[in-house]
C-alpha cells in the first residue's frame, strides 16, 4: 500500500477537507466500536475514505492554517499506516484523535510559533452538522482575527485541551484519553484555558452583557462528561 500525497483543500466537497483517495468499489466502512469476537483490521485506503475529512477539520483547528493542517493531516495517516497492523478493536476515533493531537503538540514543542488562522464569534459552541455545504463546512474549520489572536494565546496543551472539548464536541473523559493524561489535568487546562480565553474576549461583548457574554466558553460545555 502507498500512502496518497494529495491533500484536500477546506474547500473541496467533502466535511472540512481531508485526503482524498479513491477506495475500492465496495469498500467497507471503518467503525470505531467493533462488535464481534473476530476483526479484521480495515485497509488503509478504507480509513483514509471514512476518517479523512474529521482529521483534517481537527488538524485546521489545532494548527489554524491550511499549509500547516496539510502537513499534520499527511503525517496522521503516515503514522496510521504504520500502526494499523497493531490496532486492536476500541474507538477508532479515539485513537485518530489521539494521534492528531499528539503529533500537534510535537510539533509545537519543536516550533515556537504556529500561525493561526481566523475563527468566528461562536465557534466555542459551534459543531458542523452532516448537511452543511461545502462553504458552510469550510466557515466551520476558521475563525475571526480576535479568535485567532486568543488562541494563540493558550499555550498548546491548552489550546488542544479547549479545542478538542468545546470545538470538537468531546467529553473530558474522552478529552483526557485523546491527550494521555489524567482526567484532572484536562480540567484544569480546560478550565484555565477558557479563562484566557474569556479575559482575551471580554472587549467584544457590549458593556452591558459584558459579563454575560465573557462566560460564553462556559456554557459551550455544558453536557460535557465529567
Amino acid at each position: 500500500m502507498v500512502a496518497s500525497s494529495r491533500v484536500a483543500r477546506p474547500t473541496d466537497p467533502i466535511a472540512g477537507g481531508g485526503r482524498e483517495v479513491t477506495a475500492a468499489p465496495g469498500a467497507a466502512s471503518v467503525d470505531g466500536d467493533v462488535a464481534g469476537a473476530e476483526w479484521t483490521p480495515p485497509s488503509w485506503d478504507e480509513v483514509v475514505r471514512e476518517h479523512s475529512a474529521r482529521v483534517y477539520r481537527l488538524a485546521y483547528r489545532l494548527t489554524g492554517n491550511q499549509h500547516d493542517a496539510e502537513d499534520l493531516t499527511h503525517d496522521v495517516f503516515i503514522r496510521v499506516f504504520r500502526s494499523l497492523g497493531t490496532y486492536r478493536p476500541g474507538t477508532f476515533e479515539g485513537w485518530l484523535h489521539r494521534i492528531t493531537t499528539n503529533l500537534f503538540l510535537d510539533r509545537m514543542r519543536r516550533k515556537q510559533r504556529i500561525r493561526f488562522d481566523a475563527l468566528a464569534d461562536d465557534a466555542a459552541g459551534r459543531l458542523p452538522s452532516p448537511a452543511r455545504g461545502p462553504e458552510q463546512r469550510y466557515d466551520d474549520s476558521h475563525f475571526d482575527d480576535d479568535v485567532q489572536r486568543a488562541l494563540d494565546s493558550l499555550s498548546p496543551e491548552f489550546r488542544a485541551a479547549v479545542v478538542l472539548c468545546d470545538i470538537e464536541g468531546l467529553t473530558y473523559e474522552e478529552t483526557a484519553e485523546a491527550l494521555g493524561v489524567k482526567l484532572g489535568t484536562v480540567r484544569s487546562r480546560i478550565h484555565r484555558g477558557r479563562a484566557i480565553l474569556r479575559r482575551e474576549l471580554a472587549h467584544r461583548a457590549p458593556t452591558s452583557a459584558r459579563s454575560r457574554a465573557t462566560r460564553l466558553p462556559e456554557s459551550a460545555a455544558a453536557g460535557h462528561g465529567g
